[in-house]
């Protein structure tokens, strides 16, 4: 998917330069992503958390209304120690 570095590198400056301003942030994203992608971005972050919690598969799905799949993909980028998610959830404790 990823069919050039350099665009790669401009969206992730893009991305740090909305970062220091919610509103821009939110806004950028709303341009970037269609509803239904920014409709799941937060259920997918409560999938992480609730897996680093330690909570049962099945129960994420239930409590959720997601996937097996949704949450099986979540486990296995959370077991990624160097992966993004590991390195918010540090800077959150």
């Amino acid at each position: 998917m990823d069919k050039n570095p350099a665009w790669r590198r401009e969206l992730e400056k893009v991305l740090r330069l909305a970062a220091g301003d919610p509103k821009t942030f939110n806004l950028l994203l709303e341009d970037l992503l269609s509803p239904e992608e920014l409709k799941v971005l937060p259920v997918r972050w409560q999938i992480i958390k609730r897996l680093n919690q330690g909570r049962p598969h099945h129960k994420i799905t239930e409590e959720l209304g997601v996937g097996v799949a949704t949450v099986t993909r979540g486990s296995q980028m959370l077991k990624n120690k160097t992966g993004g998610f590991q390195q918010i959830l540090k800077k959150l404790k």
